[in-house]
């Protein structure tokens, strides 16, 4: 069954600028823009020039321009860069990282999957907590991660759902794993094969 207020889920607090940063690396999704403009306009009022060492990485809803991407521009960051999907913003980020220096602050606001996949990627670059900063916004939809056939399932929305590599039906438990970045998945029916709890929307 599901167990709320499990302590591995993950937390996050209101995205907030660290002006102490040399380098600003942001990561955004859909409404996340919000909150990474938030970072921004704190950055003019309080340390203008950083402006020019941010970067900012982000995927519109939709996946096409939209106003948020002028709006970064407008506000004198450094670079502003779009793209079609999740995948292709996570690649550019880890070439990113490959060659970030000392003093690089990350700031990563969107659903809180693509949340888990970027700070998976900056735990492997050992990123230091105090480096890294997340604001989960959006849908609460969740990756989970079969524990009989190591596939994982995006945007799960119910309390059941079947795995995309073994088709079974997995209880979605609130035990979050940061290695994996996702919610584990546990065969519903193991012990009465075909008897299955009613599906219910539990993640908007």
């Amino acid at each position: 069954m599901l167990v709320t207020g499990i302590k591995s889920k993950p937390v996050y607090a209101p995205l907030q600028a660290d002006t102490r940063g040399r380098y600003h690396l942001m990561l955004g999704m859909g409404v996340g823009a919000a909150p990474l403009l938030r970072v921004i306009f704190e950055m003019q009022s309080a340390a203008a020039r950083v402006l020019k060492n941010t970067r900012v990485l982000y995927v519109p809803d939709g996946g096409s321009a939209t106003p948020e991407i002028e709006r970064f521009r407008a506000a004198a960051v450094g670079n502003a860069q779009t793209f079609p999907g999740t995948p292709a913003l996570l690649e550019e980020f880890r070439s990113t990282l490959a060659r970030s220096l000392m003093g690089t602050r990350l700031y990563v606001a969107g659903t809180e999957s693509f949340i888990g996949l970027a700070m998976k990627i900056a735990l492997e670059f050992n990123l230091n907590k105090d480096e890294i900063r997340a604001e989960e916004c959006g849908t609460s939809a969740r990756r989970v991660y079969c524990i009989h056939c190591r596939a994982t399932t995006e945007n799960v929305r119910t309390n059941i759902a079947s795995c995309v590599g073994c088709g079974r039906w997995l209880l979605v438990r609130d035990h979050y794993s940061r290695r994996l970045a996702a919610y584990m998945g546990v065969m519903v029916d193991a012990e009465a094969p075909g008897e299955l709890p009613p599906l219910k929307e539990m993640f908007l």
